[in-house]
Parts: C-alpha cells; sequence; structure tokens
C-alpha cells in the first residue's frame, strides 16, 4: 500500500497552517488529474476532486489546513508523524486514497466529491463558502473517529468578545474598578454553566474557557476585554447563549463572533447502514461517537439537510499536540472500510 502513505506522507510534509493551504490543495488537484479525473479550486480555496457522474452524489469532505507547529515528518515503530497526521490530513487523505482505490477497482456508479476545506481551524471560511454552493445526497466529513468507529455528532462552538468600559477612580476610594467588575461577569458565567451542567454527560453540558483578558487605560477610562469560547449542548442555541450573557454584562459589552450550534445525525440511514456492513464485514462491531469538539459538520449539515457522519483514522487526543502521529495500519483500515462503505452506499 506504499503509494496511498506516499500520498499521506507528501501532504504533511507541506506544512499549511491556517491561510497557507494553496500547496496543498494544489498538490491534490494534480494528483486528480494525473488520474485522468477532474479536479479544481474553487474561489474559497477549497480543492475539490470528482470520481465518477452518477447518482447518489456523496461529499467526502475533510480539511487541508492544519493548527501552527511543525513537527518533522518520519514514521517509527508503525507510526507516521506530522502536524496534521490526525486532525485532519489523515483522515483526508484516506478520503482521497480511497476515492482513487474505488476508481481504479469496479469504477464508481455514484458521483463522489472529494473536497479539502480552508480555513477548518478558523472561522470554517471553505466549508461556509460550501454551503451555499453544494447541496449533496450523503455527506462524509472527514475527522478522527478511529478506524473502528461512527462519529454521529458535534458540540456546537461560540466564540464571544466581551468589553467593558469605565471611568477610572482612585484605588483607595469606595468604587470597584473595571477589572472587578468584568470578574464578577466572568464569574457569573461559571457558575450559570456550573448550576446548568449538573448530572448530565459532557456532550450535554455547556462548557466555558476564558481564552483572554486584557485591562489598560488612557488615563481616564480603564478599560477590560475578554475573549471567551463556549461549546455548546444540543439543548443551548448561540442566540440562546448571546441573549443570556448580554443580561449578565450589565454595562458591559458583549459581541459574538461566530456561533455554530451542536450537531447529531440521524443514526437510522443508508449512510450509517453502509459503515456498518463494511465494519462487519472485517469483524468489527461498530462503536457509535459524539464528540466535545466542533467540526465542519456543524456548519454545512443543518444547512444540507442529509444522512451524515464524521469518520477518519486516528486518535482525536494528540489532536494539535507536539507528539501528533497515526499508526499506519490504522490509515491503511480506514481506506479499505471507505472503500468497502462506498459501494455499499451505491447500491443501497
Amino acid at each position: 500500500m506504499s503509494w496511498q502513505l506516499d500520498i499521506l506522507r507528501e501532504m504533511l510534509e507541506l506544512y499549511s497552517p491556517t491561510g497557507s493551504e494553496d500547496q496543498v490543495s494544489s498538490f491534490l488537484v494534480d494528483l486528480f488529474r494525473s488520474e485522468g479525473l477532474e479536479a479544481y479550486k474553487d474561489e474559497a480555496g477549497n480543492f475539490i476532486g470528482i470520481v465518477g457522474k452518477g447518482q447518489p452524489e456523496i461529499m467526502l469532505l475533510g480539511h487541508i489546513d492544519t493548527v501552527p507547529g511543525k513537527i518533522p515528518v518520519r514514521e517509527e515503530d508503525g507510526k507516521l508523524y506530522g502536524r496534521g497526521a490526525v486532525d485532519a490530513k489523515g483522515p483526508m487523505a484516506a478520503f482521497v486514497c480511497a476515492a482513487i482505490q474505488a476508481k481504479r477497482q469496479d469504477g464508481v456508479n455514484a458521483t463522489l466529491k472529494v473536497v479539502g476545506a480552508v480555513g477548518e481551524e478558523g472561522d470554517s471560511r471553505g466549508a461556509r463558502y460550501l454551503v451555499k454552493n453544494h447541496l449533496p445526497e450523503y455527506l462524509i466529513i472527514g475527522e478522527p473517529s478511529g478506524w473502528d468507529s461512527i462519529v454521529l455528532g458535534y458540540k456546537g462552538s461560540m466564540h464571544v468578545h466581551y468589553v467593558l468600559n469605565k471611568s477610572m477612580s482612585h484605588s483607595a476610594g469606595p468604587e470597584r474598578s473595571a477589572a472587578e467588575e468584568a470578574l464578577d461577569f466572568w464569574n457569573h458565567v461559571v457558575e450559570f454553566c456550573r448550576e446548568l451542567n449538573q448530572e448530565k454527560r459532557v456532550f450535554d453540558q455547556l462548557s466555558p474557557s476564558l481564552r483572554s483578558i486584557n485591562t489598560y487605560s488612557d488615563g481616564f477610562i480603564s478599560t477590560v476585554e475578554m475573549d471567551i469560547n463556549f461549546r455548546l449542548p444540543l439543548a443551548y442555541s448561540p442566540d440562546d447563549l448571546g441573549q443570556r450573557l448580554r443580561d449578565f454584562a450589565g454595562k458591559g459589552k458583549v459581541s459574538i463572533l461566530y456561533g455554530d450550534p451542536a450537531f447529531k445525525a440521524d443514526k437510522n440511514t443508508p449512510l450509517v447502514r453502509a459503515f456498518m456492513q463494511s465494519l462487519r464485514s472485517v469483524g468489527v462491531t461498530p462503536r457509535f461517537k459524539v464528540k466535545t469538539g466542533t467540526s465542519d459538520m456543524n456548519v454545512v449539515a443543518p444547512e444540507w439537510r442529509c444522512p451524515a457522519i464524521a469518520y477518519g483514522p486516528g486518535d482525536s487526543s494528540l489532536d494539535h499536540t507536539p507528539e501528533e502521529h497515526i499508526y499506519i495500519s490504522e490509515y491503511e483500515k480506514s481506506i479499505d472500510i471507505l472503500v468497502k462503505a462506498l459501494k455499499y452506499l451505491e447500491e443501497a
């Protein structure tokens, strides 16, 4: 299986933090065209590769950007190291190889759209462009699930900017500082979430994370700014939380920079059954997962309203870490599972 591993290795060698994905998308366009397949970059910079011309249309949507931080690409003890090996060039390369392998083996009667989106580690710019320009019948998101598991859902994500401006006063006086009032807001948020989350599993909890806090003044006005990220459960939408935060903010101002709701796919679909059949064909009992992170599934699946799952090789606990790596055997198994699942779905 050397050609499949070569593709992943080449993708890892091309350093592509968010905003610098062009080399990877160009590599994939050239690869597909060398196989006689249609391929191009869309206006957002996403890679689009097309295999087959029949029905149904199945989109395999991965992402080609990574978080910053170069990791030397190396193979060691059956593992391939490199930034993006897990999140998410491993799953993306598996999609690419599965589509090419399916075409080489028996041909493809459906239409496979293999998409490498840009900007997933930022504001999902690539996925937001796709929403307006595509409408697949089935959606497979390329994120690490483990080769023997299927992901049905992700928590939502919301990024909030809080600002409080207050006239300065002497520290010996009775007036509370802007910093103290801003901390009151943060503590109120934490306490609200704590009460809301009692006796709930992590996927159903509202989870706040204070990403930064800064204070400064011009001698007359003291200003405090906070950046806060929330992981949202299915029961709490960005609009609901935004209104609650504005109630807490008092004289502070709350701005929602972006908000994507949680999403959980239906388990009883031809897409899920195709993957279950594929996994069972190699003697594996399929496992289902929901994730506490967020992916491009949250952006596109609610709009397209088609059957959706996430699938891909890799251990998501290694996402963004200095030791990011993927087991080569898991990568190879995932390609076989994908090829079989796509064939079952064609015949469904």
